[in-house]
């Protein structure tokens, strides 16, 4: 049954897990669970009724567009895409007066872009809910898929080890703070691609205080010992084209095969945040396997961001 207890939501920005207590993660989970049930029951909860969302789009995306847009509808608003094309930001308009216009037009914003401070920076500025899509630091909203997918697998998120196999990128540093719900995270990346060590530093802090452990090894086969959670992302992002004869280079190893699944405990579960470069950072073998959890975490998109915009709008 769908409970709303948006008391301590309505009008804050989902910018960072850090930014939320255990508890009101636990909350956020429990309205995504009860929204998928619902859904999946053909139970209607136009709760965000003439509400609209404004969705910025600086990056392509798949998943995160038609889990916001697909959401709103069925949450009873309505959604409209921004591309930098459509608007005047990609005509040179600064985002703090985007941010002032928007904020007297809709009820929230959703943007996905590279620069982390044009997210920061349309908070500043916006009267309204601000949602971080994804940015070249930060990738927030899948992290709560992630975590209500695990939920849904392992039954719990406290006592659980997962390990994250790859680049120290938005990912890894989301995913750090895992750590707070009480959850064993480990970080396996080339020691030239760590995570940032301000965001390792809080996450390790904020862990601590709720009984979890964060930490980083440069030994992927290490890392993945007795793993509840295997998860990966591609080694070369949106943006680092450029770079990707290098990190095939650098990532040698850093893959999620068979050898990794044997290292982690047997009834590991699998996840990746797609889209997948089959062959390089995960095999197609773990991807389509028994183990693999992927199209439940992308599913899981869509009912975890329902929960965000159901809260704070």
């Amino acid at each position: 049954m769908l409970v709303l207890d948006k008391e301590h939501f309505v009008g804050r920005d989902f910018i960072c897990l850090k930014d939320f207590t255990p508890e009101e993660i636990i909350h956020m989970l429990k309205v995504a669970k009860a929204l998928k049930e619902e859904r999946k029951a053909g139970i209607p909860h136009p709760v965000l009724q003439g509400k609209t969302l404004a969705m910025i789009f600086t990056k392509s995306s798949t998943r995160t567009r038609v889990a916001f847009e697909a959401g709103m509808i069925q949450l009873g608003g309505h959604a409209l895409f921004l591309s930098n094309r459509d608007i005047q930001i990609g005509r040179g308009e600064p985002i703090k007066d985007t941010a002032r216009v928007l904020s007297r037009m809709v009820d929230g914003i959703m943007i996905r872009t590279h620069s982390h401070q044009d997210v920061i920076e349309l908070a500043q500025y916006s009267q309204i809910p601000i949602i971080n899509g994804l940015s070249d630091f930060l990738h927030p909203t899948q992290v709560l898929a992630d975590l209500l997918t695990i939920q849904e697998h392992k039954n719990r998120l406290e006592g659980l080890k997962m390990t994250y196999i790859g680049d120290g990128n938005n990912m890894a540093h989301s995913l750090m703070f895992a750590g707070k719900m009480g959850m064993h995270v480990v970080i396996a990346s080339p020691a030239g691609y760590k995570p940032d060590p301000q965001v390792v530093a809080t996450a390790q802090e904020q862990a601590k205080k709720n009984g979890g452990l964060v930490e980083w090894m440069e030994d992927p086969l290490a890392a993945a010992k007795e793993a509840d959670v295997l998860y990966t992302d591609v080694w070369a992002s949106m943006g680092q084209e450029e770079e990707s004869q290098i990190r095939m280079r650098d990532f040698q190893g850093y893959q999620i095969n068979g050898e990794t699944i044997k290292a982690a405990k047997s009834d590991t579960i699998v996840m990746h945040c797609l889209p997948a470069h089959r062959g390089e950072e995960i095999t197609e073998e773990v991807l389509e396997g028994a183990q693999s959890v992927v199209f439940d975490e992308a599913e899981n998109r869509l009912h975890a961001h329902k929960a965000i915009m159901a809260l704070l709008l």
